[in-house]
């Protein structure tokens, strides 16, 4: 698990242009991809292969919404795509809820 969040915040700050010299910079959405990530995996009981951040809504003034796709392949071996919605409070940084909608497609 812990293998898996390095990994995932290597590949967010590699795709983001930064080095590991200015590692400190951390995109926003980086906490919200780790618990997509973490819920995923434990809703599913599956390995994630990809991750993709879609973007930020804002839904109320005290409400934004992270969301993100995660390609995952389940121990049976089927592979399909998990769009994930990760809402929280932007003020305070609580989170909200949770939600997943699988699709085939990728």
């Amino acid at each position: 698990m812990k293998r898996l969040i390095i990994t995932l915040m290597t590949v967010v700050l590699t795709l983001t242009g930064l080095t590991t010299a200015s590692a400190t910079a951390v995109p926003d959405y980086a906490k919200w991809g780790i618990i997509a990530v973490k819920e995923t995996q434990t809703k599913y009981n599956a390995d994630i292969l990809d991750y993709k951040h879609i973007g930020r809504t804002s839904l109320t003034a005290d409400q934004s919404r992270e969301q993100f796709k995660l390609w995952v392949r389940n121990k049976e071996g089927r592979q399909f795509a998990v769009y994930v919605n990760v809402d929280f409070n932007p003020s305070t940084q609580q989170l909200k809820k949770v939600e997943f909608t699988e699709s085939d497609r990728r």
